[in-house]
């Protein structure tokens, strides 16, 4: 069992949010599910928690409904390695379909969740004993919203 799970509030539209984050990531699945009227008091069939892994991480998801102040926003975002450019593509359009796309990797889900869709190689580049190489590698990413690998490793190997 893993010791840390993180714990998404949504609303009402947990059930929905765990379908469509389980169909973006490959090895993903729904575990449990505990809805209204089974386990808890209240109107028959609503989802209050459910469990599911994404890419083999657990999470646990809440319909705990509204409450003032209680929003998702950038200050926590789930930090995803990609390792090529068609699995940038892919996770950017389908994570960003109905909500919104920020700069350098980062975007909001149509629920408000906060997502970095960063390739590994980024990493590698940013982490090289160059400064100038990871200068202009920097400044490159900072002109981007989805990621561009190839974009990034001709910044990093100009002379």
């Amino acid at each position: 069992m893993q010791k840390i799970i993180p714990f998404l509030w949504f609303e009402d539209k947990a059930e929905e949010a765990v379908k469509f984050y389980t169909s973006v990531f490959k090895n993903s699945k729904i575990g449990s599910i505990t809805r209204m009227g089974d386990e808890v008091p209240g109107p028959t069939g609503k989802v209050v928690t459910a469990t599911f892994q994404l890419a083999g991480q657990e999470f646990m998801a809440l319909n705990g409904g509204p409450v003032p102040g209680f929003k998702f926003n950038e200050s926590i975002s789930f930090f995803v390695n990609c390792e090529t450019q068609v699995e940038v593509d892919e996770l950017w359009e389908k994570l960003s379909a109905g909500g919104e796309k920020g700069q350098c990797g980062w975007l909001k889900d149509r629920f408000g969740v906060s997502w970095q869709i960063v390739p590994t190689a980024l990493g590698e580049m940013l982490g090289d004993k160059d400064p100038a190489k990871v200068q202009r590698v920097t400044q490159a990413m900072l002109q981007m919203k989805k990621l561009d690998i190839a974009v990034l490793k001709q910044a990093y190997n100009q002379r």
